[in-house]
This record gives structure tokens, sequence and C-alpha cells, in this order.
């Protein structure tokens, strides 16, 4: 049966079961009823998206609180981008996210995370109050492990084949949604084995990142094979070039496609959106959850009385 004739709830058949409630941080989430919005904050003055604008630090901190205001659950603090480049060591790469991650500690309880592979950078920034480490090499250094194993912190392993920030040319695969599936369980296995439990691990299929548009395409048509692992899954989809590529447009003007490649992913099963224009993509998921029945509408007005309101 073509895709554009599946219901909501076929497409929601590879959706995990119901399991226990998580607790990140100070928060808890129940991903059986909602999504956690994750807020994009790159303090880097060549990120994929903003090109800077929220590298000085005061810019970065701001970005932060906007973030919680408009409803994000948790904010993404990088100081690494993952596009090909020179590498940045572990003391300037904590040069630019310690002192944001202690800034945002001390302003609120959203769950931070810290995008980075160093493990030495993850220690510094779980001890200063970070609540996850958010590793898009899949676990290229797995001392990494170890680091998050002996705190309290989540880790989010996440495929892509390359070493850190280098040329991934032409990747190829032979069904690239089985063979992310496959990297990510082993992965998962691997962090199982060195301490860290089930409940503190999360899965992110890796849009775009060693992949062409095709295959992001794939992997977002068919993410419900990925959310069936069993594991909250996260999407980075916003302002993907595969997004760019698909409806001809550039960064700016990616909105619109970035929103409707979440949705999709929610409705087969995604439970973390990473999204840089939060108030849209807060609105956006709320709707989704509601027509998903995952939440009631927050009125009921219309029809509901003798007056139309």
């Amino acid at each position: 049966m073509p895709l554009a004739a599946r219901s909501l709830s076929s497409l929601a058949e590879g959706v995990p079961r119901r399991r226990p409630a998580r607790r990140i941080g100070a928060r808890t989430f129940d991903f059986s009823t909602s999504v956690a919005v994750m807020a994009v904050v790159n303090r880097t003055p060549d990120s994929f998206y903003d090109r800077g604008r929220t590298f000085e630090l005061e810019r970065a901190v701001a970005a932060c609180e906007a973030a919680v205001t408009a409803g994000a659950d948790w904010v993404d603090i990088g100081g690494v981008p993952f596009a090909p480049g020179p590498a940045l060591s572990a003391a300037d790469e904590l040069d630019r996210v310690l002192p944001v991650v202690t800034a945002v500690r001390d302003r609120s309880d959203v769950v931070i995370s810290v995008d980075t592979f160093l493990p030495e950078v993850a220690r510094a920034c779980i001890a200063a109050g970070a609540d996850v480490i958010n590793d898009t090499t899949g676990l290229f250094h797995p001392e990494i492990v170890d680091v998050v194993a002996d705190s309290d912190a989540t880790l989010v392993i996440t495929h892509s084949l390359a070493a850190p920030r280098t040329v991934y040319p032409r990747p190829e695969y032979g069904d690239v949604v089985h063979e992310v599936a496959a990297f990510l369980e082993e992965r998962v296995g691997h962090a199982l084995s060195g301490g860290i439990p089930e409940e503190r691990l999360v899965i992110d299929p890796g849009h775009d990142l060693n992949k062409n548009t095709l295959h992001s395409l794939e992997l977002t048509r068919r993410l419900g094979e990925i959310t069936a692992i069993g594991l909250p899954t996260l999407v980075a989809v916003s302002n993907k070039d595969f997004v760019g590529e698909s409806i001809d447009a550039p960064k700016s003007e990616r909105l619109e496609g970035s929103i409707a490649a979440m949705v999709l992913c929610i409705a087969q099963g995604a439970r973390i959106v990473r999204m840089h224009n939060v108030p849209e993509a807060v609105a956006a998921v709320r709707m989704t959850e509601t027509i998903l029945g995952m939440r009631a509408p927050a009125l009921l007005r219309h029809n509901m009385g003798d007056v139309n309101d």
C-alpha cells in the first residue's frame, strides 16, 4: 500500500510499547504520552544553521533561556560542528560549552545535553550539571561510555560512520534502515555492557550524518523500524540538507519542511525532536500529540454547547 494511503495508526505500528516514565535530570518524561522538544544552541563561530549567531557567551545563555520560555523541555549545547573541519582541543571545547552549562543550570531545571564526543568534555560538563551527553559520532571514543556509566547522565547514541570532523564521500548502503538499526543495536549493546542501564540510553538514526538525501528520506519514511528497537528515539531533522534538497530551499526557508519531517517521525514513534525553531516546533508537537491521542485538547469549546464560540 502506498505510504500516503496508510493511516496514522498503521504508521505507528512500530512504536515501542509503553514503558515506565524516565527521569532525566530534574524532569520526568512519559514518552507514551508526550514528545520532548530539544532546542539547539551552538556556541560555535561556524555552526551549520546560525553561522555563529549564538557564539558569544551572553547570546548562548540568552538563547537557552528563550528556548525554555518558548516551551523547550531540553537544550542541546554544542561547541564543535559535526561538519568536516579542524579538530578542537578538549580545553578549547570546554571554554565554549562549560560556561553555558553552568549558567543555564544555575537558572533552570531544563534538561541540559552537551553535544560532544570527547570523554574529557563529557566528564566536566556532567560535573557542572549536564544531564545528557549527545554523542553524534556513534561512540567513536568508546571511553565516553565509562564516563556516562560513572554518573547519572543519559547517553544519546547516534549513527554516523566517519571519524569526527572528517569527510565521508558518497556514502553507500544496501538497505540504509537495516544498516542503521544494526549499528545502533551494536552500540547499545556496548553501552549496556559498559554499565549504562537501558533507562539511560537514547538512540538517534543520524539524519544526513554520512548519508545523502535519499538515505535520510528513507530513514524518515521507515522510522518505525528504528523506534521498534525499543529505546526512546531522537530525531534531528531541523533545517537539514535533505529537507532543503527535497523542497529546493536554502537553510533560511526550511522551517515548513522540517516540521513536516518531524511530524512524520513522531507519528512513527520518535519521542525527542531536536529543533532550531522552538516556538513553531512546540506548537507542531502539541498538535501532533493531540491528533495521535497522546494528550487531550487544551480546550473544548467548538460545538460543545448551545452557543458556538
